[in-house]
């Protein structure tokens, strides 16, 4: 019996489309393994009682002689803030129980058209608000490194499911490392394609400016083959670009002779675990030296307002955005109720977490009058800097290297008493989010306590197709990518 589990994307895919595979064999496969391990991880809320029909049908539309779509068979996970028509979606937050989109979003209506086997719903912080995965109203995602560790957020079930091998591919949402930062935490890739170069329709906004879907993935190949199906220009998504979408899959490099990788110092040192520095340094750096690429070192003066203006600018949308959650329209309602404004108030008050309570009322603050222009406007020019200091880098760089978090996986509740200490998780990734940039973390090695390491790429725009071949060249010449979990 073949270890379906063990095998990567681009195998799975391929094999069922020469029926050397069956579609059913290998979910059935992830579906055991995830009754077997989902239990003591909280990855998955929940798995779709149709899975192995919909893969019956996946081998009978090759049995008939039609030919199979680049996603042929694969399971996928997907985060619960993306709709799925007539499937509960509720971004892990009570005030959306109940609630059954009556539509899809683009991403799902693309990775059906590939024959990708959507296989449930994966855990996540609440409205993705958060960098650990313990705002879910389902409950905390565990990593599966060490289960007493958070695996990073806000789309850690995502993270999971791939790390401990419930599915090969997922999806996840990233406003600020949403999908890089707990890629980092479960040993795993993660990608944020270019703000416009996924569709957000359907994606359950948390900050419009800032949201994109990526793909996680254990292997920059299965990247990219998910990347080449839900990459595209989308008329439903007003900030979707239409330019031209490359073969992700093509043109590996062999070689990075010619390529020069910029270092932003700063970055490598106040903050940053000695550990995660070193590994970067000797694992990382060491290694594209060797393969003939040029380091040189680049600034990016505005980044150390990045967390102030990342928080401004996405707690102000997030306000806006989470308005329509009202106790009237869809979703749960407050019993506790007289009249109208009580129906809002305790609607809202009941239905939303702390964190999302949070980050509302900052937001609200922000975009008050008297303070738009002291706190939101400036948070906007400086956003604008933060993009200069990017446009000025690539003018020397093909992409820069970074830390993807300054710790390794920390222990549950450690830091969900100070905002502030758990905002600065995403120190080296909210810049890539401000300035619409793409970014992919990989695992790079692993601390004395054998928790991931992750590094993380940052390109130019659209430039996700340079990112994956670094990527994929790197894996080449390392192991760190092939360690799983003892679960």
């Amino acid at each position: 019996m073949i270890d379906f589990y063990k095998t990567s994307a681009v195998e799975i895919a391929k094999n069922v489309k020469s029926g050397e595979w069956k579609a059913v064999d290998i979910a059935q496969t992830y579906l055991d393994r995830i009754n077997d391990k989902n239990k003591s991880l909280n990855a998955f809320i929940r798995i779709y009682d149709d899975v192995i029909e919909s893969a019956q049908a996946i081998d009978d539309k090759r049995n008939n002689g039609k030919p199979l779509g680049n996603l042929a068979g694969v399971p996928i996970g997907i985060k619960d803030n993306m709709c799925e028509k007539n499937r509960l979606t509720t971004a892990c937050s009570k005030i959306l129980s109940g609630y059954k989109p009556p539509y899809n979003a683009t991403v799902i209506d693309k990775i059906e058209q590939q024959d990708g086997l959507i296989i449930g719903k994966t855990n996540m912080d609440e409205f993705a608000m958060g960098s650990s995965n313990e705002t879910s109203f389902y409950g905390a995602v565990n990593n599966p490194f060490d289960t007493d560790r958070i695996p990073g957020g806000s789309s850690g079930g995502s993270a999971v499911a791939v790390s401990a091998g419930l599915t090969p591919l997922s999806l996840g949402s990233d406003t600020g490392g949403s999908i890089r930062q707990p890629a980092a935490l479960c040993g795993v890739l993660g990608m944020k394609p270019t703000y416009g170069r996924v569709s957000r329709y359907g994606l359950m906004a948390y900050s419009s400016s800032l949201d994109q879907i990526g793909p996680f993935a254990r292997y920059s190949e299965d990247a990219a083959l998910l990347l080449n199906s839900i990459a595209g220009y989308d008329n439903k998504d007003s900030s979707s670009v239409d330019i031209e979408k490359p073969d992700y899959l093509e043109n590996k490099i062999t070689s990075l002779k010619g390529k020069k990788i910029g270092i932003v110092r700063s970055f490598m040192d106040e903050g940053l675990s000695t550990e995660i520095k070193t590994t970067i340094e000797n694992n990382v750096i060491d290694v594209l030296k060797s393969l003939g690429a040029e380091i040189i070192e680049v600034e990016l003066p505005h980044s150390k307002f990045g967390i102030a203006a990342y928080y401004l600018v996405a707690t102000a949308e997030a306000s806006s955005n989470l308005g329509r959650y009202d106790g009237i329209h869809y979703g749960f309602r407050s019993e506790n109720i007289n009249d109208l404004e009580s129906i809002y108030v305790n609607s809202r008050s009941e239905g939303f977490g702390p964190e999302v309570i949070r980050r509302i009322l900052l937001g609200t603050f922000s975009l008050s009058a008297g303070y738009y222009e002291e706190y939101y406007n400036k948070a906007t020019k400086v956003r604008r800097l933060i993009l200069n200091d990017y446009i000025s880098a690539f003018k020397n760089v093909d992409a820069i290297l970074t830390p993807t978090s300054p710790t390794c996986a920390f222990k549950k509740g450690e830091k969900s008493s100070n905002p502030i200490e758990m905002y600065l998780s995403d120190i080296y990734t909210v810049c890539n989010n401000l300035s619409g940039l793409p970014g992919i973390s990989f695992n790079c090695g692993f601390s004395k306590e054998g928790l991931p390491i992750g590094a993380q790429f940052t390109g130019n725009v659209f430039e996700e197709n340079e990112l994956l071949q670094l990527v994929n060249i790197f894996e080449k010449n390392s192991s760190h990518h092939l360690t799983t979990p003892n679960i």
